[in-house]
């Protein structure tokens, strides 16, 4: 395996649960607030609604993208018996 298919496994994943993380939060906004989340970006929506729905969302799909990530690189190093080049060197 090489970084090309490492770019279509890892970015691939992240996509799609991205997209995933995002329906799931609009249900569950629903299902709080008990209407639709409103346009954020309207300005005739108020403030706190959209901040509110920004957070609920960005960490929905932020804690969607990393475990996706993860366990694409974990498929990949079984695969390949070796991590990702852009996480090997990747430090924190």
């Amino acid at each position: 395996m090489g970084d090309a298919t490492w770019k279509i496994i890892g970015t691939g994943s992240a996509v799609l649960a991205g997209l995933a993380a995002t329906k799931a939060a609009d249900k569950v906004w629903e299902k709080a607030a008990g209407d639709k989340p409103g346009d954020p970006k309207n300005p005739e929506q108020p403030l706190r609604h959209a901040l509110a729905y920004a957070a609920v969302t960005g960490l929905a799909v932020g804690v969607a993208r990393t475990l996706a990530t993860r366990k694409a690189a974990q498929y990949y190093a079984k695969s390949s018996g070796r991590l990702p080049e852009e996480i090997q060197d990747s430090s924190i």
